[in-house]
């Protein structure tokens, strides 16, 4: 079986345990990248991955393939397209490019759910029917990168004034902004059915910005909000994959933020296959090669678990982190029966630039105990023994 998997570039989140995954299946493994140098240990091609027809050209001249696939959140539609173009089970192209564009999200889930969405286009003057409270967002944005909360028409002109100086001539969306618990929905479908795996609950830092600070898990969402998510996704023509839905529960009933058609990321795959105690990376990468989702059950899901993100409160050097060999990456270490993991995203020495996006994080902490108040004492325990240092 040969995997053909696209990626933007070395990141965990675009691979993450599918590399491992693909090992512990015996696939042989080709990376289609256009950062060639950073997967060591695989063969690598060097490809313009946003372009479909390079990646269809590059695999017929290779390799026959078994499944391609992906888990950026730039490339679904042309990874799907690919798949398709060699007859390979995949997601459908059209469902990929609807997720990824926040505009046409809005305007797809209009049969589902109301939501007032106003698209701002390049050159464009600012329209009166703008909902405020809004928040501000590219149509095609991730990691929070600016999105941001606007109270009035000044704020609104500061907001798209300030983001077209960093994306000239991108689509923005300014919507109604949405109060209310937010939470996840983690699905993962063959291609018959959709399973439900489970959700996490979505700590926010202070508005007006929208950096997420910590997952709880939280598999049992409020009532009807897994019915509205899963027929939300539906209407989407989301069904094939994996794939992490963020929505709110507001006093009118759940509303989703936006469709992730990919794994949930910043550790949180991990995390969820932890919880759930399946092989989470091979059981997506298997449905890609047209096999069934083995049979599982929510109800053997036990414990608490979360991602807690250890993030920059200014910009500056990074003086000092936790030593490496505590609670490492590949291993974890056991707080009163509280396994922790921590993964540094910066260097000692590093200079770091205050975005309030997710791009803060200088490390992310993934925490699996028995319940709640155990996880949060371990929690506690690393950050305060182990602390980040800005200078």
């Amino acid at each position: 079986m040969r995997l053909y998997l696209t990626s933007l570039n070395p990141t965990d989140s675009v691979t993450g345990g599918f590399l491992p995954a693909a090992e512990a299946l015996g696939w042989d493994v080709t990376i289609l990248t256009d950062h060639p140098g950073g997967y060591p240990g695989f063969e690598t091609i060097d490809t313009d991955v946003r372009d479909v027809r390079a990646v269809i050209d590059t695999i017929a001249r290779h390799h026959a393939p078994g499944a391609v696939f992906s888990n950026s959140d730039h490339i679904q539609a042309e990874t799907a397209l690919a798949a398709a173009y060699f007859g390979l089970p995949g997601k459908d192209w059209r469902a990929c490019v609807t997720a990824k564009n926040k505009a046409l999200t809005r305007h797809r889930l209009t049969p589902v759910e109301t939501v007032r969405s106003v698209r701002l286009t390049p050159g464009g003057g600012l329209p009166d029917a703008v909902p405020y409270p809004a928040v501000v967002k590219p149509a095609t944005g991730v990691a929070s990168e600016d999105v941001v909360l606007v109270r009035d028409a000044e704020e609104l002109a500061d907001a798209v004034a300030g983001i077209r100086t960093r994306r000239p001539g991108e689509v923005l969306v300014a919507e109604e902004y949405l109060d209310g618990p937010l939470h996840t929905l983690e699905t993962l479908g063959d291609g018959r059915t959709t399973t439900v795996l489970g959700g996490f609950r979505t700590t926010l830092g202070p508005l007006p910005h929208f950096v997420e600070e910590r997952l709880d898990w939280d598999p049992e969402p409020p009532p009807g909000a897994r019915e509205h998510v899963l027929a939300a996704l539906a209407a989407l023509g989301v069904g094939f994959g994996a794939c992490h839905t963020e929505y709110v529960v507001t006093r009118d009933g759940p509303r989703i933020i936006e469709v992730n058609y990919r794994v949930i990321g910043d550790n949180c795959d991990f995390l969820l296959a932890d919880l759930i105690g399946v092989p989470l990376f091979e059981w997506t990468l298997r449905v890609h090669a047209g096999e069934p989702l083995p049979e599982w059950s929510e109800a053997t899901v036990a414990g608490h678990g979360a991602v807690v993100s250890l993030i920059a409160d200014r910009s500056g050097v990074v003086a000092a982190a936790p030593p490496t060999g505590e609670c490492p990456w590949d291993g974890p270490c056991e707080h009163d029966g509280v396994r922790l993991w921590h993964r540094p995203l910066r260097r000692v020495g590093e200079r770091v630039e205050l975005t309030r996006t997710n791009r803060d994080y200088l490390g992310l902490l993934r925490a699996v105990g028995p319940d709640r108040t155990s996880v949060d004492a371990a929690v506690a325990s690393f950050r305060g023994g182990r602390p980040w240092v800005i200078a």
